[in-house]
């Protein structure tokens, strides 16, 4: 019997190259200082499973459902 692995472990399908490239490019911007006052922010609000939490334009913070959010909203998300 094989086990399944988790299809969380890798989500794209990447060259070693391409894998290490993107880790560093994935560590930088996690560690800007807006990423991680976003971060704190939502930590503080803390998440709820019946909704997303959102920061606008203005940088203000909102709550929208996961369906909205995660479908841009009706525009779908291929021109992303």
């Amino acid at each position: 019997m094989s086990m399944k692995t988790s299809p969380f472990k890798v989500k794209q399908k990447l060259s070693s190259k391409a894998s290490a490239a993107k880790k560093v490019r994935d560590k930088k911007a996690a560690m800007t200082k807006k990423r991680r006052d976003r971060k704190a922010e939502n930590q503080r609000v803390g998440q709820r499973s019946d909704s997303d939490l959102h920061h606008t334009k203005s940088g203000l913070l909102k709550r929208v459902s996961i369906k909205n959010n995660r479908g841009n909203y009706g525009q779908g998300t291929k021109n992303e």
